[in-house]
């Protein structure tokens, strides 16, 4: 069974563990084993990086990666939480999934996290005179 690949591979590594229905898996890590974790999902279980998503909880921001494991249909949600809000950043995975350039590209501008190494961190959807540091989707955010 996958699930079980996945938590005794990661056992270390997963903070919590919650299956939502017998298809979805959300876990969480810390941001430092982003990219371990990233490489075990996609390299030895085979999984591919569907998308990422971003989200401001007021108190943090909370990024998600979902995998898929294709064969079964599985879902896995790997959160992360950034409780810097004055200097979010995480490791960029460009470097193992050429499909998070443009989510990471939307997700910096948008809500102002830095994914470190990323290659071209552009505006992507805003405006090139976008003001700098202003960021729509944050909870904070005046169109002031």
């Amino acid at each position: 069974m996958i699930k079980d690949k996945v938590k005794n591979r990661l056992k270390e590594k997963i903070k919590d563990w919650v299956v939502k229905n017998p298809r979805r898996v959300y876990f969480t890590i810390e941001k430092e084993n982003l990219k371990e974790v990233a490489n075990v999902l996609y390299k030895e279980i085979k999984m591919r990086l569907c998308t990422i998503t971003g989200i401001d909880n007021e108190n943090n921001f909370e990024l998600i990666y979902h995998f898929s494991f294709d064969k079964t249909g599985e879902i896995f949600n790997v959160r992360i939480f950034l409780k810097n809000k004055n200097n979010p950043e995480v490791d960029s995975l460009c470097d193992l999934f050429n499909a998070s350039n443009w989510i990471e590209r939307e997700i910096y501008e948008m809500l102002g996290i830095n994914f470190k190494g990323h290659p071209n961190l552009e505006h992507l959807l805003l405006n090139k005179n976008w003001p700098k540091g202003k960021y729509p989707l944050r909870k904070d955010y005046t169109n002031e």
